[in-house]
């Protein structure tokens, strides 16, 4: 298989997490943010939840469904991955180091972002200009 399709196949599977996940978010954040033993207050807590993880993710869905349907758009979509997914195992490794708690399924995510950012890293190195 070519890097390319990989590239394709990649994006769109990312895409499908990224709207199931924004679909999640935005239809029910204060059970979303209970399933991962975050507690949210405030008047504006479930606002800002459906904004940062409903539409963020549904914004990133979009960007990466356009890499997977438009070459010349894929290179940014690994872009987009590479550093999205990198900026979380960038904060979560912060936050190990600081001596922050967190659940199984904290953890789960973190390695979930891992690995989906070493992907996106690895198309981006083996990618063809």
């Amino acid at each position: 298989m070519s890097s390319a399709m990989t590239t394709r196949i990649f994006l769109g599977a990312t895409a499908l997490m990224f709207f199931a996940f924004g679909i999640w978010s935005m239809t029910d954040p204060a059970g979303m943010t209970t399933r991962l033993g975050v507690e949210v207050g405030g008047p504006a807590g479930i606002f800002e939840m459906r904004g940062i993880y409903g539409g963020v993710s549904f914004g990133a869905a979009v960007m990466c469904l356009l890499g997977a349907l438009r070459q010349e758009l894929s290179f940014a979509a690994l872009c987009f991955v590479a550093t999205y997914m990198g900026g979380y195992v960038l904060g979560r490794a912060a936050s190990f180091f600081a001596g922050d708690s967190a659940q199984a399924s904290s953890w789960a995510f973190a390695g979930f972002e891992l690995v989906m950012a070493l992907i996106a890293f690895a198309l981006l190195a083996i990618r063809k200009t």
